[in-house]
């Protein structure tokens, strides 16, 4: 009866507990005091975020809950008119920014047991994304009015077009952290289309079928990109993948791949690829973060720059941190090229949850943005790339 109480204790709190030491918010929000200026400008922007790992957690996101960053009423709160919600499906066991190896012990098959998710998730990746997908469909139908889905740009004109009219609603694009759910199968792309995917990260923490990661076995824990090996690049079926893409409208994700990678895949004619959830290498040093150099170039093919809300990648804890990450990347790349990629829920720290994004507006406005800079990179540069690159 012990073993059975046991068992039942880490499987009722377990995850949870997991979950909020995994994505604390680090800064108490009343210790940074927004201005009524502030405010105003916030409730009037259109903002989008491309990148929060919050399907991860087997969690009703129709519900506010204490822990984590994300969830629907939270992202209301915080004005949010757009959230990317990625599916995490493999993350190797002492996960680093160096050198991961994709044949070592996953964490995530741990916690999808642990999670009691459906058995075939337990060994299939293409379960674990298709999973992901289908809970946040199923809160989208039982409340339409709190969460749409979006597949296609009208399906973004009408999400805008209903929140310029008042609602509230939250739309929401899936992505997947890195294609290796594909399994080494091109028809399994359809299979993820078919789903309502519409951005695909190449790689993670781990080399792939489909190339080498930032993180992987062949990059020795250099500064990526400037004074190390260059990884793995696209491979053949990477190739494949990326060209059926482009005929599915759907969009690349260049974060965590490698720099090798990054250049193959902005060498090829038609891509327009986005990195997603990044910080700045040339303000902040960190191995997680690519060169500028690279940045600069999915600029130059009409990307678009999600900056990320964790520490490692500002060299900093603070919502100043962040904007001044934000103001490096215009520096960088221009205005027209910078969003938000804040990695929520992405088992990392952040300073605010999305209930209080309003002290990233106030940051914004402190580190001088006007407020055309500010609108772009809340949200304006992100709903133009996506009416641009999503399906008809």
């Amino acid at each position: 009866m012990l073993a059975v109480l046991a068992v039942a204790v880490v499987l009722i709190w377990g995850p949870a507990y997991m979950e909020r030491s995994l994505n604390p918010v680090t800064v108490p929000p009343e210790t940074w005091p927004v201005s009524d200026q502030a405010r105003a400008l916030h409730e009037r922007l259109v903002i989008g975020d491309l990148h929060s790992d919050a399907l991860l957690w087997d969690r009703d996101l129709l519900e506010r809950v204490d822990r984590g960053h994300t969830d629907i009423p939270r992202l209301a709160q915080g004005n949010v008119a757009v959230q990317v919600f990625t599916t995490v499906t493999k993350s190797p066991k002492g996960q680093n920014y160096s050198q991961n190896s994709a044949d070592a012990p996953d964490n995530i098959t741990r916690l999808f047991i642990g999670q009691l998710r459906p058995i075939a998730t337990w060994n299939s990746l293409l379960a674990r994304a298709l999973e992901q997908a289908r809970q946040l469909h199923l809160s989208a139908e039982r409340d339409p009015q709190a969460l749409r889905v979006i597949r296609t740009r009208g399906d973004l004109a009408d999400l805008l077009a209903a929140r310029a009219g008042g609602a509230k609603t939250v739309g929401s694009i899936l992505g997947s952290e890195g294609g290796h759910p594909l399994e080494g199968d091109l028809a399994n792309l359809a299979r993820l289309d078919e789903a309502g995917f519409r951005i695909i990260g190449l790689t993670h923490f781990f080399d792939n079928e489909l190339g080498g990661s930032l993180h992987g076995n062949e990059l020795g824990g250099s500064l990526h990109g400037e004074t190390g090996r260059e990884g793995e690049g696209l491979s053949p079926f990477g190739r494949n993948v990326i060209a059926n893409m482009l005929e599915r409208g759907m969009i690349v994700d260049l974060a965590h791949a490698s720099p090798q990678m990054v250049r193959d895949v902005v060498d090829l004619p038609g891509v327009v690829p986005i990195l997603s959830h990044t910080g700045i290498h040339g303000r902040c040093a960190s191995p997680r973060n690519l060169s500028d150099d690279l940045v600069r170039e999915i600029a130059r093919k009409g990307g678009i720059i999600g900056i990320g809300y964790w520490t490692d990648v500002n060299c900093g804890s603070r919502p100043a941190d962040i904007a001044a990450s934000i103001r490096a990347a215009i520096r960088l790349v221009g205005e027209d090229h910078v969003a938000l990629g804040s990695d929520y829920d992405g088992s990392v720290d952040a300073p605010f949850d999305a209930a209080h994004l309003v002290v990233l507006t106030q940051a914004l406005m402190d580190a001088g943005l006007t407020e055309t800079q500010i609108e772009k990179v809340m949200g304006g540069n992100m709903m133009r790339f996506l009416s641009e690159h999503l399906p008809e």
